[in-house]
């Protein structure tokens, strides 16, 4: 999910900081989360899919496909 979670942040021109306050923690753990130290959270995951607009099997690699899912 490392690379995934750093692509989605460039391509929105943030900062690991402000990728961190998205996410509710602190800057540390989201740089280890991004660089694959630590695994991430559902809960967190959850939240960065919501705020990128994207499934969150793409930021699992489960697809490549980053368009979000229907609302039901």
């Amino acid at each position: 999910m490392k690379t995934r979670l750093r692509d989605l942040r460039e391509d929105n021109d943030l900062t690991q900081e402000q990728a961190a306050i998205i996410g509710c923690i602190s800057k540390k753990s989201y740089e280890r989360y991004e660089n694959g130290i630590r695994d991430i959270p559902l809960e967190i995951v959850k939240k960065y899919s919501e705020f990128y607009n994207v499934p969150i099997d793409y930021i699992a690699f489960k697809t490549n496909i980053k368009k979000p899912y229907p609302k039901k």
